[in-house]
């Protein structure tokens, strides 16, 4: 009995495990590694960032910030940013858990832009381009009336200067803080490359991960070659709704750039470290005929004689007077 006794104990006892001092993680600052959703591997943030965002291993390209981005691709000190003095306003005074004008604050302090485009003039090979990128980091890089209205100016200045276009697109698509006004730009902006087309100016459209919704569905799949990083989500709506809608099995990897590379709709994957290179061999290729033309007015002037149009239309002349007597 009192052997069963002491087997029934010991079978029911508390285990005994073996200590192990793992070191505490106070010294070691936080940011300095990342990890890749592809392979799982740990990677050092300051050699991803010489590496443009890509993993060295996997090849997975992280979302590279606008000025980066820039960097990248044109010559270097051609860069002159235009328009960067045109702010978002808040024409529904949308209210959430935040409302418009707290976000754009927030995201103002977050990535040191005024919003989801930087826009200008550069030289790529020696070559004038009238260049726009999305930054993904402002609100899902999502397009408002200012990102819009930058996108068509940048349109509008290839074809004032007879230069040919580039946009980088990164967009979750429209902003829905600004509502239809947001939803306008899509027909703006198709309209200001309708006019591109016609003068034989070469629009060149590079999607990256993400592009989608609204920017897809307008300027960003009107490319005459349209470019994309490898393993970018590209499409409209989500896989989620589109399921739902259609009802229908949707196959892997549809909204891949792989996969829209191998049914048509995009002419080419280029990776990001020859996507500079990929760009000066088509503009060669497509632009040579172009003679670039100087631009009448510099940025600033002619933010002034605009202003200056408006506030003539808006005083009414004053009428004479007659005089008495």
């Amino acid at each position: 009995m009192d052997k069963f006794k002491f087997s029934k104990m010991s079978f029911f006892s508390k285990p005994k495990y073996s200590k192990v001092n793992v070191k505490s993680r106070e010294g070691v600052a936080k940011g300095l590694w990342t990890k890749c959703p592809e392979s799982g591997e740990m990677v050092f943030v300051k050699e991803l960032k010489k590496n443009l965002m890509v993993v060295p291993v996997s090849g997975y390209h992280f979302p590279l910030p606008a000025p980066d981005r820039i960097q990248s691709l044109v010559d270097h000190g051609t860069f002159e940013e235009y328009d960067s003095a045109i702010r978002s306003g808040d024409p529904l005074k949308f209210k959430g858990l935040a409302s418009y004008e707290e976000k754009l604050h927030q995201n103002r302090e977050k990535t040191k832009l005024e919003d989801a485009v930087v826009a200008g003039i550069g030289k790529m090979d020696g070559r004038l381009v009238s260049l726009a990128v999305m930054d993904f980091r402002f609100l899902g890089g999502s397009m408002g009336s200012v990102v819009g209205e930058k996108i068509t100016r940048a349109i509008e200045r290839g074809l004032e200067m007879n230069i040919p276009v580039i946009v980088v697109s990164a967009s979750g698509g429209a902003r829905m803080y600004e509502g239809i006004l947001s939803l306008m730009q899509m027909a703006k902006t198709s309209a200001a490359l309708a006019k591109l087309s016609k003068a034989k100016i070469p629009f060149f459209s590079v999607l990256t991960n993400p592009t989608m919704a609204g920017v897809m569905a307008s300027y960003a799949s009107l490319g005459d070659v349209i470019l994309a990083e490898p393993k970018a989500l590209i499409g409209f709506a989500g896989r989620r709704v589109i399921k739902e809608t259609t009802r229908a099995d949707l196959p892997e990897g549809f909204q891949t750039s792989e996969f829209l590379l191998e049914h048509g709709l995009i002419d080419q994957i280029v990776n990001r470290h020859d996507l500079r290179d990929r760009l000066i061999g088509l503009i060669h290729s497509l632009a040579h005929h172009l003679k670039p033309t100087v631009r009448k007015t510099s940025p600033s002037t002619k933010k002034v004689v605009a202003r200056k149009k408006v506030a003539a239309k808006k005083t009414p002349a004053k009428k004479p007077t007659r005089r008495k007597g």
